[in-house]
Parts: C-alpha cells; structure tokens; sequence
C-alpha cells in the first residue's frame, strides 16, 4: 500500500492539523510527536527537499535515515520558497479550512510569521524555535558550547571539553515546543484565540542548568564542578568490568538500594568494619560520593571475580539498579531482535531504506499506540494540498 493510501489513524490529537516549515531536530521532533498522536502534520519544504533531507546516518541507498525516522507518519509539500506566489500558497494552506497551527524554526518569511498569520485567521497557533531569545543563531552543539556542560563532561583530568553526541537540547526544545503548542491549543479551544510560542535552544539549556542547581552552585558556593567520567554526581554510581569483560552501569541512589548492593555483592561486613575505623557514614548520599573511590575499589574486585551471568542474576534479583552497556549495533542485529521484545517498535517499509523496526511514540494511550508509518517523499501530497504548486503565477525571487 503507498504511503499516500494508508488510512487514517485516530489519535488524541486527530483533528488537529499542523504545518511545520522546519528542518534538523527540534521542530521536525515537535511535529513528529504530535503526529505519533493522531496529528495531521503537514512538512513545507523547498523544491527538491530540506537540506536535512541527506543528514546522515544514510541507508545503502542514500536515503537518510535520519530524516525517515523524525518525519515519519507525515505529509510533505514542497514549495519555491524565493517565490512569492508559492509562499503565498502556504498562507493559504495555514489559513483555509479549520484551526491550524504553525511549527517553524525560521522568521525570514514575514507573510509566514506570527503577526501576518494572524491578521488573516485571530485564530492561528504559531510556535517558532530561535538559537537564542536576542534573534541571534544559534544550534545544539553551539549553545552546548555556551552552556557550561561540555567542561564538565568527559574522563577526569581531560583539559578538552567534550560536546555530547546526544544533541539533548534540540530534543528538550523539541519536546518544549510541543507543551508550548498544547498549552495553546487548549486555551482556543476555549477561548477561540490564537497564541505566539517561542523556545529558544539558549533558553532550554539555561533553564535546565537553573533547574538542576547548577547555575544556583556557581552563584552562592565555592564549589567547583569537575569532569567526573561515568560517576553519577553527587550519589554513587559507577561502570565495572565483570570476570570474562562485560562491561555494566551501576547507580545506588537510596539507603536502602546502598545495603541491597552490600548484601548482593557479600560486602557488608566489609563495609561495615570500613566505616568505623575510618569513621565514614555509607548510608549517607554526600559521603558515598565523597568516597566513590574507597567503595569502587571494593565493588570493582567483586565484579572482577564474578562473571556476567552470576553477577547479572545476583544483581536482578536483590532488585540493583544496573544495565550492561550495550552498542547500537547489538541493538539491530538479527534484524532487531532485542528491539522486537519491545512494543514500541513495528515494521515500516520506507522507500528507498526498505522494511526495518521503527519506534512509536513513547506515550502509550489506554495500553496502546499509534503504529509508525512512513516518512513522505520529497512533495509527495503536492496534489492533494496544493494542486498547482510548482507553476507558479509569478516570477522567481518577487515579494
């Protein structure tokens, strides 16, 4: 069945229709999970496809399978964006036909911002992402740069400051600009009002080192926050190598997690002889991480006598906070069997990647959700939502 011809889902947000003129992370997630919802999300891209459209990682094929996998369950226009003509098509896409709402993470369009939006339909929804609240640029691993996290990221005594793989505050943003356009849509749908949204990646990132006392540590402590590698901040957690090189994560967080891991592990008495000749308190979270290196030298001699699949059945079954590091290959391989164990994940059959697993929305709805569907090709519903895109009536390039 074509993508096109795939029937409708019903979803919380079904009825909702969302045109998102955006590219990279955040705004393309924000459209992604409301469609995981039921949304109708509408992509608006220029002719011959977003430039995030070849964003590796790439299929064989070279079909992006970054782009396949954050446009999924989506439909695609696209448009001359230099022409005026074709722009105007888009405004008439937003603002015929029911409520709609306007997902963008660029305001160089005027007829496709906010104020002209609304002065045709009082009852437009537009959520835009900046780099920063100013209007200056900014992306993730710039305001990574900006924010504090890379000097503290990486293996102690490393002078460099490491950027993480994981672009966390284009995901935060993503998810903000999706709580941000809720909270509108709640209120039209009471009042009948249309609403501006603005996050800023700059904004997602401070507010996050606000949020979790680090910004509030630099301004009336002394502390100096340090590159710590895989030690858990302020608890006690650790990675360990078992007897035959397994690799695991372990995180004690409470007092009572702290004794299941002595009995697990056989290491009470132990401890309990450390403590009062050093006069140590293990049942405090301050002390534990203040001597995370007494208590991993005694940790990482069990694990290293123990193999994984003794200490993996001692762990789980003293209910231990731990999970062995696994690779994304290991995640994939067999066809994704350690994926299939899993109901987030259902086969889709993208063009030009082929039938593979791909996630659902991690919010289950009454014990379900929506099942995946395709990313759209490059104007795929041209046809459908904007018949005569692509003649346009004027010239190239005109306001």
């Amino acid at each position: 069945m074509a993508p096109e011809e795939l029937p409708p889902q019903e979803g919380l947000l079904s009825g909702l229709r969302v045109v998102e003129i955006s590219s990279y992370v955040a705004t393309p997630l924000c459209g992604l999970t409301l469609a995981q919802l039921g949304a109708d999300v509408i992509r608006v891209e220029p002719l011959g496809g977003a430039a995030d459209r070849t964003r590796w990682p790439l299929a064989d094929s070279g079909t992006s399978l970054y782009w396949s996998g954050l446009n999924k369950g989506k439909r695609a226009v696209a448009v001359d964006m230099e022409s005026g003509a074709d722009r105007r098509r888009v405004v008439d896409l937003i603002v015929r036909g029911g409520p709609c709402v306007v997902v963008s993470n660029s305001d160089r369009y005027p007829e496709l911002g906010y104020e002209a939006l609304s002065a045709l339909r009082p009852d437009v929804i537009h959520v835009l992402l900046q780099g920063r609240a100013d209007g200056g640029a900014g992306v993730d691993y710039t305001v990574q740069a900006a924010t504090g996290f890379p000097l503290i990221t990486g293996a102690p005594g490393a002078a460099a400051p490491v950027n993480h793989v994981l672009p966390a505050w284009d995901i935060a943003a993503g998810l903000y600009l999706a709580v941000g356009l809720l909270a509108a849509e709640r209120e039209r749908l009471v009042s009948g009002r249309g609403r501006e949204i603005r996050v800023a990646l700059e904004d997602v990132a401070l507010a996050t080192a606000g949020n979790l006392g680090y910004l509030a540590e630099a301004q009336v402590t002394n502390h100096e926050r340090t590159k710590s590698g895989n030690d858990v901040f302020g608890i006690y957690g650790r990675d360990f190598v078992t007897a035959d090189g397994v690799r695991l994560m372990v995180v004690i967080l409470t007092k009572r997690h702290w004794t299941k891991l002595l009995t697990a592990t056989g290491l009470t008495a132990a401890f309990e002889g450390l403590a009062g000749a050093l006069d140590i308190d293990f049942s405090s979270e301050s002390q534990r991480y203040e001597h995370r290196e007494l208590i991993s030298t005694l940790l990482a001699r069990w694990f290293g006598g123990t193999r994984f699949a003794e200490a993996a059945e001692i762990l789980d079954r003293h209910r231990i906070l731990w999970e062995r590091y696994r690779s994304f290959e290991e995640l994939g391989r067999d066809g994704g069997a350690a994926l299939r164990k899993s109901d987030l994940f259902d086969e889709v059959d993208q063009p030009g990647v082929g039938p593979h697993l791909a996630p659902k929305s991690p919010i289950v709805v009454d014990g379900g959700r929506l099942d995946p569907l395709p990313a759209p090709a490059v104007g795929e519903h041209n046809t459908q939502l904007l018949p005569v895109v692509g003649e346009s009536d004027a010239p190239r390039g005109d306001a």
